[in-house]
Parts: C-alpha cells; structure tokens; sequence
C-alpha cells in the first residue's frame, strides 16, 4: 500500500518556513518560561504542574491524530504543550530525583537515537514532509518529546552544571544552529540538517527563556516568567492565527475547485 493514500491523510506538518522556526524557538522559550510561571509563580508545584500538562498533552496529541491534515492551531497547541511537558519531566529528574544533568542528558540522548533507529528501521525514511499516516505520526511525536527533553536537559547542563551561564548558552546553541544552516545550505543531508536544528532550537529557547526571565543577580535580564511567557504566547498567537487563516482559505478554494 502506497502510504500517502492510507486514510486518505495529507502530511501533518507545516512547511519549514521561517515562520516555523520562529514559532518553534518561541514554543521552546514558552516550555521553559511558563513551567516555571505555574510551578513557581502560580503555586502549582512540580507535580500538579506536570500532570497538567501531561492531561493537555494526551488531548492535544489525539486532536491532532484525529485530524487528517495539518491544521495549525492544533499542531503548535501540541507544540507548546509538549514544550512544558518536557521541560517538567526533566526538572522532577534533577530537583526531584536528584539525577545528574550529565546522565539525563545522556540517557535522553540515547532514548532519541533508539527513536531515531526504531522509525527508520520501520519506515525506512525520517523525512517530515510525508508524515502521512498514523504510525508515522507516532514516531514523530514520541522524538518531538524525546527532542524536548533532550535540549531542556542538555541546556542546563551547559548554563548551569558547566557554568556557561544564559548570555553564552544562548549565543553557544543559537552559533551551533547558524552552522547548521549553512551546512544544509551546503549540501549536507536536508532531512539531518532539520532534525540537528529541530533538537537545538530546544537548548537555544531555554537557554533564552532563562536569560529573560532570571534575576539580574543571577546573570539574567530580570523580565520575569509571567511577562515572558505572555510575549512571547501572544506572538505564537499572532503567527499561528495567521496560518490558520491561510490554510482556511486553501481549503475554502480547494472544496470550491
């Protein structure tokens, strides 16, 4: 069976604009931003925090599996929400657990590349552009949260266990992922060159939400948690209502053709 016909699904992705990335760094910077507002600032605490996040994920994630074709709203809600659900999971593992950031950092590392094995292994191909049917969508969500705790874990090991601090975390992961572009524009592999860029978006937000967010005594610029996140959410907003209006209107020309 050809699988760009199994249910009659359209890929499920956006296009890899600079629109996305741009809501992908600040759906990263919101993960990082607005866990801290509800554990910390809201009262909520790690736990409550956590599988409230993990209850908006699981319906999020099923509007999404439902749908059967790319519906912007419904993606980058996903998005975000996996975002903080990242970011949680690795917080009960260093402030709860005790779990050093050099082992979560290496153990998410190597879940990602078991990930990362296991879908090429099936599908024999990793590419986003023909995430076009259920499987594959699955395997594409489970290293979307792999990829999220990964740089949430790899981000404060270089901020905070190598004591970069936010200002160089922030310039090292943004460097890192300019070499990466120029890479791709290089010839370097397209499908490699967006998951490498795709994993260290993650860092760079964190390590960006932190340097907004962080007392200045802390090496931060002090803008707190809650005015950060709502920034930055009402750009999400802005961009993604936007996309959403434009892929109305395609459907709408489309059903009339």
């Amino acid at each position: 069976m050809n699988p760009s016909t199994e249910a009659n699904w359209l890929n499920k992705v956006p296009e890899v604009t600079l629109a996305f990335w741009v809501i992908k760094i600040m759906s990263t910077t919101v993960g990082e931003t607005f866990a801290d507002f509800l554990a910390v600032d809201a009262g909520w605490g790690l736990g409550i925090t956590t599988a409230a996040m993990a209850a908006l994920f699981a319906a999020a994630l099923t509007g999404q599996l439902r749908s059967r074709a790319y519906t912007p709203w419904i993606y980058w809600l996903t998005v975000v929400v996996v975002s903080i659900l990242g970011t949680q999971l690795t917080d009960i593992l260093t402030d709860v657990l005790d779990v050093s950031l050099y082992t979560s950092t290496a153990v998410f590392s190597v879940l990602l590349a078991i990930n990362f094995a296991v879908w090429y292994g099936v599908e024999r191909n990793l590419s986003i552009r023909e995430i076009v049917t259920p499987r594959r969508e699955l395997f594409y969500w489970t290293t979307v949260l792999c990829t999220f705790a990964l740089g949430t874990a790899a981000g404060d090991l270089a901020t905070e266990a190598l004591s970069m601090g936010f200002t160089v975390g922030a310039v090292l992961f943004g460097g890192l992922i300019a070499a990466t572009f120029a890479a791709w524009r290089a010839g370097v592999s397209p499908v490699l060159s967006f998951w490498i860029a795709y994993i260290l978006t993650r860092p760079f937000g964190a390590s960006l939400g932190d340097l907004l967010t962080q007392a200045k005594t802390y090496g931060g610029l002090g803008m707190g948690a809650t005015w950060t996140s709502a920034i930055f959410l009402c750009v999400i907003l802005i961009l993604v209502t936007a996309a959403q209006l434009g892929a109305n209107k395609s459907l709408t020309q489309s059903n009339a053709s």
